[in-house]
């Protein structure tokens, strides 16, 4: 049996046709056009579907169904959208829409959620039965997989990781609330506490790494110029990791994971980020000297978890 699966980004919808080993058999997709209703992009998405199963010599038969990873508050229960910010999208009802259009069964979850499934069925942590995963881009995405099962809370609202408060009336977070672990962990909190820092040294190798250009900067620079020893990158880089950090140990204590996925832009990063949150894990989660340990991995399955978590859906 074979599966679809669909990964709704910003800018574009990516779908591919997934085998039970979690090959993608066949891509497809088309670029997010801002302005129209809706309803048309599921639409689209569901019309595409049929004509990708018809040219590639497919049948419907030859799929379980159709999992969709959607950024935003997702009611899996209800196969309904209930608000993306990025997208715009209220209450839209993806799940009927595409079975109605497609006649093949469909599900829906949260985008960090089905990343997690995907790295949980085929990728770095598919020998682990409990596992957290973070994506860190724009915003902190979460995913937590408990006893072999994607955990998905009250209908599917759950494993906001991101939203979990790390400070006390803190940095002011898109949600509209205050402290958020994705004000301080997000690419776009390094980018802001990255600049601050320029502003502070002007003698910095930062400047020279974005043609004196502050407006260049990106999740890349503190990052970059701490290899070079630039000392105000890496306070940059150590402050960032002391943030993330604290929500490491808090899902470390909370679920007992035995490991921690890092995804998203920063996960490039890979060793270089990973060895010094796992020292600094180490030593501040509970108990860490009788506990057993949490290991902390990144991505294994890079731009292809959505695709691949979204088509885990629909396996047992």
């Amino acid at each position: 049996m074979n599966y679809i699966g669909i990964d709704v980004g910003g800018t574009s919808i990516k779908g591919g046709f997934v085998s039970e080993s979690g090959e993608i058999l066949h891509r497809f997709g088309f670029p997010i056009e801002k302005g129209l209703p809706q309803e048309e992009y599921i639409n689209r998405l569901a019309d595409l579907i049929n004509e990708e199963i018809v040219k590639n010599d497919y049948r419907k038969s030859d799929f379980a169904g159709v999992g969709i990873g959607c950024p935003g508050s997702i009611d899996s229960e209800l196969g309904v959208c209930d608000y993306s910010n990025n997208l715009q999208w209220y209450g839209l009802p993806v799940v009927s829409i595409i079975e109605k259009r497609t006649g093949m069964p469909c599900r829906i979850t949260n985008d960090a959620n089905a990343a997690m499934a995907g790295e949980a069925k085929f990728g770095v942590g598919k020998n682990y039965r409990n596992l957290v995963l973070l994506t860190l881009g724009t915003g902190v995405g979460g995913g937590v997989y408990i006893d072999n099962h994607l955990y998905g809370g009250n209908k599917g609202k759950g494993a906001e990781l991101g939203h979990t408060i790390i400070a006390m009336d803190g940095e002011p977070c898109s949600c509209g609330l205050k402290g958020c672990l994705e004000a301080y962990a997000s690419v776009s909190a390094l980018i802001r506490q990255t600049k601050k820092a320029m502003e502070k040294d002007k003698n910095s190798l930062m400047w020279d790494y974005v043609a004196y250009d502050i407006d260049r900067v990106d999740g890349k620079t503190a990052f970059e110029c701490a290899k070079q020893n630039d000392k105000t990158a890496l306070e940059v880089v150590d402050q960032y990791e002391d943030y993330l950090t604290i929500g490491l140990v808090n899902f470390s204590n909370i679920f007992r994971p035995e490991a921690i996925i890092l995804g998203g832009g920063l996960s490039n990063q890979r060793e270089y980020l990973t060895d010094a949150l796992a020292e600094k894990l180490k030593a501040a989660q509970y108990g860490y000297r009788h506990t057993p340990k949490v290991e902390l991995f990144v991505s294994e399955l890079g731009n292809d978890a959505g695709i691949l978590g979204a088509a885990a859906l629909f396996i047992d």
